[in-house]
C-alpha cells in the first residue's frame, strides 16, 4: 500500500470532518504526540512511559516498510490536519497467518464521536486484502469505553488472563476479544 492513500472521509457526530487514510512520514509528530498523551493522560494502555522522536521515528519507518510490503494494515483518522486516532491489524505467522492482532488509540477529544467504529470498520476492510480471516485483540478489563466499542463492532470476549497488566500495585485483568472476517476472494 503507498502512504497517504486515502480510503474514504466522513463527518464524526459533532460534524467534524475526518479522513481515513494511510500513515505518511509527515504524521510523525502527530504519531508521537498521540501515544505520549495517552500515556500521560494514564489511559488504559500498554505503554507506561513517554516515547522518544527517535523511538518514534523507528516506529514510523518500520510501520511504513510493513504497509509497502503488505504486511500489516494501517489506518489513521485525519481531522484538522492532524492525526487524531491510528489503528492497524498484525498478520500473526506460520499456521496462524489467517489472523490480525488489532490495535486502536485516538486523542482524547476526538472520542465517542464515532471515530472508532469508522477506523475499526475501516482496518477490518483493509485486513481482507492480506487474507485475514480473524482479528483478535486484548484489552485491559476497566477500559469499559474501548470495550464498549469492540461490542458494538461484532467482537465477543473469549476469555480473561487474570492479573496480566499491574499498575501502581494494582493488578488488572486482560480481556481477551475476537471477531470473525468474512473473507472472500
Amino acid at each position: 500500500m503507498k502512504e497517504g492513500t486515502i480510503f474514504r472521509s466522513f463527518n464524526s457526530r459533532d460534524s467534524r470532518e475526518v479522513t481515513l487514510r494511510a500513515p505518511k512520514w509527515s504524521d510523525l509528530d502527530d504519531f508521537l504526540y498521540l501515544i505520549n498523551s495517552l500515556v500521560e493522560e494514564r489511559a488504559y494502555i500498554l505503554a507506561d512511559k513517554q516515547y522518544t522522536r527517535e523511538s518514534e521515528v523507528e516506529f514510523v519507518a518500520r510501520l511504513l516498510s510493513d504497509l509497502e510490503r503488505n504486511y500489516r494494515v494501517s489506518v489513521v483518522a485525519e481531522s484538522g490536519d492532524h492525526v487524531v486516532g491510528h489503528v492497524e491489524v498484525t498478520p500473526k505467522t506460520g499456521y496462524s497467518h489467517h489472523v490480525g492482532t488489532l490495535g486502536i488509540s485516538i486523542v482524547k477529544n476526538y472520542r465517542d464521536i464515532g471515530i472508532g467504529k469508522e477506523l475499526m470498520i475501516e482496518a477490518e476492510n483493509q485486513s481482507k486484502a492480506l487474507k485475514i480471516e480473524q482479528i483478535q485483540l486484548e484489552v485491559i478489563s476497566l477500559n469499559s469505553r474501548a470495550i464498549h466499542l469492540y461490542e458494538k463492532t461484532g467482537y465477543k470476549a473469549i476469555g480473561v488472563l487474570p492479573g496480566s497488566y499491574k499498575r501502581d500495585g494494582e493488578y488488572m485483568d486482560c480481556l481477551l476479544m475476537v471477531k470473525q472476517i468474512p473473507f472472500t476472494l
